[in-house]
């Protein structure tokens, strides 16, 4: 949901656009009932302007 927050934020016209979605997709998607695929959150997630950068947790040590 925060991603559609951003989006409506910013534009949904312009976040569909720059992502290769159209609006309707881009609603589905993020809506409560969505389960867009991993493609398309990096596709949204450009189109915002966020990067996702992948970082190594520190490692717990066990007893």
């Amino acid at each position: 949901s925060a991603l559609l927050d951003i989006a409506k934020a910013k534009g949904m016209a312009e976040v569909a656009r720059k992502s290769g979605l159209t609006r309707e997709g881009l609603y589905k998607a993020l809506g409560p009932a969505g389960n867009p695929k991993f493609g398309t959150v990096t596709k949204i997630l450009s189109a915002l302007g966020i990067e996702l950068r992948p970082i190594v947790a520190p490692q717990i040590k066990t007893a």
